[in-house]
């Protein structure tokens, strides 16, 4: 069957985006330091993810947040493509893959939880992480083998400088490179491409703060304490 969004899929597919944003949305980091009474946007970074909470908890509970962020990507994926649209498992890989991660770098339960009331007026701030974890799980559903080498350059590359950042980088732009060439191969399907150029384009613009303190060398490292 021809792997396009069209309007025999639409329903299914604004299904699959909605509940894929929804799932990405889930605010582990903050929930998990609400359980320690910490506020994980008033510290550190102020990120929503397993690095920051690493700073501000201990690596224990930045496992424990990385694997459940992982699981957040596997799940969306899994749920879209064998369940909601199983006619068309690129198009919902694909699609999911982008909403899920989009959830959780722009997430609704996170902006809502942390919402105010100031002088009268409601005030919202947009909250959310970075993505690397949740894109990882989305993309062990599409090509399991590609994804954990680049993770083993990412790690590689983290262990030797201590810049969670840079390999986090490095490795997803291994990744995509990656499965771009396995599309120009067939050896997947070419709408998973909307989900690389996504990926690369979220990545980059949540990354774009670390760029630039990585270019002039004020970068955080991994294991630097952290500031309330």
């Amino acid at each position: 069957m021809n792997e396009m969004i069209n309007a025999d899929n639409a329903a299914q597919v604004v299904l699959c985006i909605a509940i894929s944003y929804l799932i990405g949305s889930f605010p582990t980091a903050y929930l998990v330091g609400k359980v320690k009474n910490v506020n994980i946007f008033e510290v550190g970074s102020g990120n929503m993810g397993g690095t920051n909470v690493a700073r501000a908890l201990g690596r224990g509970w930045a496992i424990f947040t990385g694997l459940i962020d992982i699981a957040k990507g596997i799940f969306a994926v899994w749920l879209a493509r064998d369940v909601i649209l199983p006619e068309q498992i690129g198009v919902a890989t694909s699609v999911a893959a982008t909403s899920v991660v989009i959830g959780h770098n722009w997430s609704l339960f996170a902006t809502v939880l942390t919402a105010s009331i100031k002088g009268g007026k409601l005030r919202l701030i947009v909250r959310g992480g970075k993505g690397a974890a949740t894109a990882f799980g989305a993309m062990m559903m599409i090509q399991p083998l590609q994804i954990l080498v680049a993770a083993v350059i990412g790690i590689a590359i983290v262990v030797r400088t201590r810049y969670v950042s840079l390999g986090v980088l490095i490795g997803f732009a291994v990744a995509n490179i990656w499965l771009v060439l396995l599309v120009g191969t067939e050896f997947q399907k070419p709408i998973l491409l909307l989900y690389a150029v996504a990926l690369s384009v979220m990545l980059l613009v949540r990354h774009w703060g670390n760029v630039q303190r990585l270019l002039a060398g004020t970068e955080r490292r991994f294991g630097d304490g952290v500031s309330s």
